[in-house]
């Protein structure tokens, strides 16, 4: 079976475009046990490969930098032949219900015979007069049919949606503040749609929080490591941090003291993974803690930008994305995370970076930081397979 592979704005890249396509096949390559055979030819890509449609349609909706995957047929580079495939096709949608039709050729192969309007009109002609009932409208057909003339001829007429953007590893590491909520998978997804790769941190409280609140944000890093092929997941014990807090600072500070720390210890996480920014599933008045206030008050104590994807989304937008996703499911699971432990039942809303530096000064806050990162573990998931690193 021929895939033929569209993408949207790698095209218009220029000089980086090769760059761009060199990644995106070996993002679909990686996805692939078995072999397949990918060829790159005048600004498409084809994957060939005779594994189960449906396998490979599963797979290739998830390698971002794809818009549409089209199941196609590779003939015989002769008008006949094509005209032959456009009519088969044609019936088959007839059979369906289709009433109306369209054709469209692209012809980069320039020694065919015929132009782009001339095979049009041919094939058109062709499926007008084998079947009675069919008319054609050029602005709003049932279903189109689409050749590529090349040093073969391919036709096909089903175009599967792609999860678009940019191909994965394209635009540098970043780390991602996950959860266990619906928020932050949600801004995890988004942020490698543009090409960036992501390495999860999960702050644990335990035994404030149960070893299946863990579980359960491994199975999150599952569903975006399908979309990712693998991603490395630390899970930092937050424990001693939370109670440090709880003892020595003003209650309805904690909740801003928890993130300045966890924006801490990510920062120092990815500086060692090499990666240049955060990723948070924060989105601006959704809860206490997420005002511009306590964004700034956070941001205060790292150098790195902070990416939030989500800042203009509203929960109902979140949850759409989630569910489209696969992780609303596993999100909404009731097990606890370490952001509702400890939490004041009055959160400062409009904090005062100089209050809040103020209430930190009792605190020895490297060693906090060394001591969290000692126990952290390592997880890293491949393609729904979980290995322990450290």
């Amino acid at each position: 079976m021929l895939y033929l592979i569209k993408y949207g704005e790698l095209a218009l890249k220029k000089q980086n475009r090769s760059f761009f396509e060199r990644k995106l096949v070996e993002n679909i390559k990686k996805r692939f046990e078995q072999d397949v055979e990918i060829i790159r030819e005048n600004g498409r890509i084809f994957v060939k490969t005779d594994l189960d449609k449906e396998m490979v349609l599963g797979k290739l909706k998830k390698v971002f930098g794809i818009v549409g995957i089209c199941p196609a047929q590779e003939v015989e580079l002769d008008i006949n032949s094509i005209s032959e495939h456009a009519v088969n096709i044609a019936r088959k949608m007839f059979e369906k219900g289709c009433k109306t039709f369209k054709v469209e050729t692209r012809r980069p192969n320039k020694a065919f015979p015929l132009d782009s309007p001339e095979i049009n009109a041919y094939i058109g002609s062709r499926v007008l007069n084998e079947i009675p009932g069919f008319s054609v409208d050029v602005h709003n057909p049932d279903f189109v049919i689409n050749v590529e003339v090349r040093k073969e001829a391919y036709i096909y007429s089903e175009e599967i949606p792609g999860c678009g953007g940019l191909p994965l590893g394209t635009s540098g590491k970043a780390c991602l503040l996950l959860s266990g909520g619906i928020d932050s998978p949600v801004a995890g997804w988004m942020t490698m749609k543009r090409g960036v790769q992501i390495i999860g941190v999960h702050f644990h409280s335990f035994p404030f929080t149960s070893e299946r609140a863990k579980e359960k944000v491994i199975d999150l890093t599952r569903v975006l490591a399908q979309f990712a092929g693998s991603i490395k997941l630390y899970v930092v014990h937050f424990t001693d941090i939370q109670k440090d807090l709880y003892e020595n600072c003003p209650p309805k500070m904690i909740t801003i003291l928890m993130r300045r720390m966890m924006m801490r210890i990510a920062d120092r996480i990815a500086r060692k993974e090499g990666a240049l920014a955060l990723v948070t599933g924060e989105s601006i008045g959704q809860v206490a803690s997420q005002t511009i206030e306590s964004m700034h008050v956070t941001n205060a104590v790292t150098d790195l930008p902070v990416f939030r994807p989500l800042i203009g989304m509203d929960k109902q937008e979140i949850i759409s994305k989630a569910r489209e996703i696969g992780t609303y499911e596993i999100s909404i699971l009731p097990y606890e995370d370490c952001c509702t432990v400890f939490v004041p039942k009055h959160p400062v809303i409009r904090p005062r970076i100089d209050l809040i530096e103020e209430a930190e000064k009792g605190l020895n806050i490297e060693s906090m930081i060394e001591n969290a990162l000692s126990k952290s573990e390592i997880i890293k998931i491949e393609g729904g397979d979980v290995n322990d690193v450290e």
